[in-house]
């Protein structure tokens, strides 16, 4: 079974960090792809070792991503 979640990767310092959204778990790399992928294994291990109760504690009903505008002083 699969499961689409949201991978949200900035750059941090001389790397990268991933996070997911719906389960706040993060990982990071040196690349963006090594940082999505590093994110991927640490999703999955999650998912194998955490319970029932846990996933669902912490999965988030639904997540938004959009950008909005702000004054600056």
């Amino acid at each position: 079974m699969n499961k689409q979640l949201t991978a949200i990767i900035q750059r941090e310092g001389d790397g990268f960090v991933a996070l997911c959204a719906e389960l706040d778990i993060a990982s990071q790399g040196d690349t963006v792809e090594s940082a999505r992928e590093n994110l991927r294994e640490a999703l999955e291990l999650f998912f194998e070792t955490a319970s029932p109760a846990e996933v669902q504690r912490r999965m988030g009903e639904e997540v938004f991503i959009t950008q909005l505008e702000v004054s600056l002083g």
